[in-house]
């Protein structure tokens, strides 16, 4: 039971990362200047474009056009609602499914919900299964290809602290979730 709990806090923390990863602004950064007192700061995400100045202030412009949107921006835009959406069925479905709640019925019950959450949590996040990892690996992969690209002439980004949080999120989520499926594995 205790194991089912650490493991249900853990994929939840995890989601919750990567739900916070969405409206984050820092996914790429990069920033220009030669004088200290004029630099701007370049920095987007999977929905929108911004610029800030030595002063703080910020100007943000949401992609003009989808269909002008680059297809791997698309992917990772779909992969990354998918993985919000999978982790919470994935949630409800382990907390239904958990020792300790008596929703789901009998232990054979409960631990086929449980079993049926965890796989949920896995096609989340987990690099085989798609949606989370893939999403901020396939970005980093970008970023750092045109980065160290010697003929990309456009401006160059970094990777932004958003990219991190989802790893650290996917990372969490995909280890609990196999955890607790080879747990359920053998009861189910």
């Amino acid at each position: 039971m205790y194991m089912e709990i650490g493991c249900f806090v853990s994929c939840l923390c995890g989601w919750i990362l990567v739900c916070s990863t969405l409206p984050t602004e820092y996914w790429t950064f990069s920033e220009v200047g030669s004088i200290v007192l004029t630099t701007s700061n370049y920095y987007s995400n999977l929905w929108r474009d911004c610029i800030s100045d030595t002063t703080g202030v910020s100007d943000c412009k949401d992609y003009p056009s989808m269909l002008a949107l680059p297809v791997f921006l698309h992917a990772c835009r779909a992969l990354a609602v998918c993985a919000v959406i999978t982790g919470f069925f994935g949630g409800v479905l382990t907390l239904i499914g958990m020792k300790c709640t008596k929703i789901g019925g009998s232990e054979l019950a409960n631990s086929r919900v449980t079993f049926a959450g965890s796989v949920t949590y896995l096609v989340s996040v987990h690099p085989p299964g798609f949606c989370g990892m893939i999403t901020y690996s396939w970005w980093a992969n970008r970023v750092i290809s045109e980065f160290v690209d010697p003929n990309f002439r456009a401006q160059k980004f970094e990777l932004g602290a958003a990219v991190f949080i989802g790893w650290g999120g996917s990372s969490s989520s995909s280890l609990e979730g196999w955890c607790w499926d080879t747990s359920q594995e053998k009861k189910a």
